[in-house]
């Protein structure tokens, strides 16, 4: 999803010739003759493995997955065949950024003088912003930052300018709790990103600077490293070396006092040799990391993400590069400007007088081939032709990025819960259904989705190029995350999409010792939001977040796979109900959208996201019914470009420029529409 089990040791159940291993912290029932539950572990078991990546966009373990999800779907006694005379419905996405040539920089003086820049010394091309042209009038930006209290742009002139900025924030050294200081990626600060303070907000991120500087008209971004960062990456390999002085002394100290005993233990005396060599090998490394430390090292390329083509060039350069131009202009080096903004909290900006700079970043982004697993189950009767899909996505992180919340981490994460467990229900549910040797009354598609980490890309696809047909398609249930039952206590969201869902599911799960908690909204982070979207009542299944949500410790062994075995048996049901009631449930519109997470201070817009569209804007699938968007005119299809005076190239445009705003405020609006541009007026609300 974008966005305990008891603790025992390793127990062994042999019954009837049937061996079942149980590693430690997986909940499964002691009865050996459990198929289903059987099913559900195995699956899950590979799926999460390391063997398939995370199953990441772009990997190989990815398209593992989806060959073992069809298998599965075929030895279930699905049709397989039915897109494309396959099972997968193909679509691509970019996920992915590679340097490609040219990539040159040069700044130009007032005297003509051309200084050359030598690329991966003197500057790097960066991989979160888009290819193309540099060439225009240079500006010192400061920090690029646009604060309630701070804004570097404010006054400042930079339409059409190539604006120069730091990384990081103002203030770093400020050790209370209200300091400005944090790391410049938030949460996805990894190799590369240097030093920095526990993050307190996205306000220092890099992808923020970059869409401040959109917003202000400026053609494209230099970055350099902000020199605190820099002198204290000196400092801690200092330190290090420090403490691995430290660590000899003692290891030495150590040695002797063994050697001078009467015993002379030749056992312990080896052992404390070898922690002394140890100790002299980290010496040895931190000396070399001292020699080699460089604080004003360029982002490696791919830091920070992939960025988009419709984005504006983005490049790092050195601090010295940047000294040479802020001396000869402003009198004052990069250092010397940070203290001085540090001192009074006053912006710095200034146009840097008489340099220009010219270039050309070239960034190639090939998209993925990616796909959806669509297995199918005819129905038999006058209602063959009606549709009932089962569907949960397969994708997860890979090892991390963008959608990490482990800072830094290259980790495999391997997404058991998220969604390993959906997908493995899917599949089970795919075997009960397709071994019940007689047909239902309508046609049952199973669907696995890719992209949903990304946006509900796969999901949207499908909906955007129905396989089968969306009007005849009269139901979609959803299960996202349904490992980590706890209490016995299910989340079902789409309640409230059709009469139908909340009497059935009263009635059904006292049986399955489920304790509901019934949600109405349709609309929510996961894939049923984009049939919903389409006017198709949803379900949604959920057993809620936990402290491994999309980090390294989502692994197989923390399934509950007991629980979630009668989560497919109420499932089952409610699939089986819906097939075979006559009348198909009634479409209701639900007036809010749901809420898995905390939304921060943003105020309440009311757009849904097309995350599958690569136009330059951001374009909205749908809007919740009566909210601000709603009110305000906007429609599925629209594509906002303006946003309070912000130009808005995509969604991090549009994030952010929320978040400038507050509830009550009544604000401008573009978007283009059958592309001409209609300008409408929204008046927000508190946040949901």
């Amino acid at each position: 999803m974008p966005f305990r089990c008891f603790n025992a040791r390793r127990i062994l159940f042999v019954a009837t010739g049937l061996t079942v291993v149980i590693a430690a912290g997986v909940r499964v029932a002691a009865d050996a003759h459990n198929e289903s539950q059987t099913h559900l572990l195995s699956d899950i078991k590979y799926l999460a493995s390391d063997e398939l990546e995370g199953r990441g966009i772009g990997t190989k373990g990815l398209d593992r997955a989806a060959d073992y999800i069809r298998g599965q779907f075929q030895d279930a006694g699905l049709d397989v065949t039915q897109v494309n005379r396959g099972a997968f419905q193909f679509f691509k996405m970019t996920t992915k950024a590679i340097l490609g040539s040219p990539n040159t920089l040069e700044f130009v003086g007032s005297d003509g003088k051309i200084t050359e820049l030598k690329r991966d010394v003197d500057w790097v091309p960066c991989s979160f912003g888009g290819g193309g042209k540099i060439s225009g009038d240079l500006v010192f930006a400061g920090y690029g930052l646009d604060e309630a209290n701070y804004k570097d742009f404010k006054g400042a002139n930079v339409k059409g300018k190539i604006v120069l900025v730091m990384r990081r924030n103002p203030r770093q050294s400020d050790e209370e709790e209200g300091g400005f200081g944090t790391p410049d990626m938030g949460p996805n600060a990894g190799p590369g990103a240097g030093p920095g303070r526990r993050p307190r907000g996205r306000f220092g991120d890099l992808r923020t600077k970059l869409t401040n500087a959109i917003a202000a008209g400026a053609s494209a971004v230099i970055i350099a490293n902000d020199p605190y960062s820099v002198r204290k990456a000196v400092k801690d390999a200092e330190s290090r070396v420090r403490r691995a002085t430290n660590h000899i002394v003692d290891s030495a100290i150590e040695l002797d006092e063994k050697l001078s005993k009467a015993s002379k233990d030749e056992v312990e005396a080896e052992k404390a040799v070898k922690k002394v060599r140890d100790d002299v090998a980290k010496y040895k490394k931190a000396k070399a990391d001292l020699k080699s430390a460089d604080g004003d090292a360029l982002m490696k390329f791919g830091y920070g993400g992939a960025g988009s083509n419709t984005s504006i060039p983005v490049v790092q350069i050195s601090d010295a590069a940047a000294d040479r131009l802020l001396k000869s202009t402003l009198g004052k080096t990069l250092a010397q400007l940070e203290a001085d903004i540090d001192e009074d909290m006053k912006p710095r900006t200034a146009a840097l007088a008489g340099w220009k700079a010219d270039g050309i970043t070239t960034i190639d982004r090939t998209p993925s081939e990616v796909k959806n697993v669509i297995g199918v189950l005819e129905g038999e009767g006058p209602h063959a032709d009606e549709i009932v899909v089962v569907g949960a996505h397969y994708d997860h992180l890979g090892r991390g990025g963008m959608g990490s919340l482990t800072p830094g981490s290259n980790e495999i994460h391997n997404g058991a819960d998220d969604n390993a467990s959906g997908t493995v229900s899917v599949i089970e549910l795919a075997r009960r259904f397709g071994h019940r040797g007689k047909k239902l009354p309508r046609k049952l598609v199973f669907m696995t989705f890719s992209g949903e980490e990304e946006g509900l890309v796969g999901s949207a696809w499908y909906v955007k190029n129905p396989v089968f047909p969306l009007a005849k398609t009269i139901a979609m249930i959803n299960l996202d995350m349904v490992g980590r039952l706890k209490d016995d206590k299910l989340t079902v969201y789409g309640v409230g999409t059709s009469p139908h869902w909340e009497k059935l599911l009263k009635k059904l799960a006292p049986s399955h010792q489920l304790q509901l908690v019934l949600k109405p909204e349709g609309f929510g982070p996961s894939d049923q939001s984009s049939f919903y979207g389409k006017k198709i009542p949803v379900l949604h299944f959920f057993t809620g977040t936990h402290p491994d949500y999309h980090r390294p410790g989502d692994k197989w062994n923390k399934i509950n796979v007991e629980g979630m075995d009668r989560i497919v048996d109420l499932v089952e049901q409610i699939v089986a109900d819906t097939d075979e009631t006559p009348a198909p449930p009634q479409y209701l519109e639900i007036k809010d959208r749901a809420r898995v997470e905390r939304q921060g201070n943003r105020p309440y817009f009311g757009s849904i996201p097309d995350f599958g569209s690569e136009a330059k804007g951001y374009v909205l699938q749908g809007v919740t019914p009566g909210s601000p968007a709603d009110m305000g005119g906007l429609k599925a299809g629209d594509m906002l470009i303006e946003f309070a005076g912000r130009k808005i190239t995509g969604l991090d445009d549009f994030d952010l420029a929320l978040r400038l705003v507050s509830a009550g405020d009544t604000i401008d609006v573009t978007v283009s529409r059958a592309g001409k541009p209609v300008k409408l007026k929204v008046t927000l609300r508190l946040p949901r």
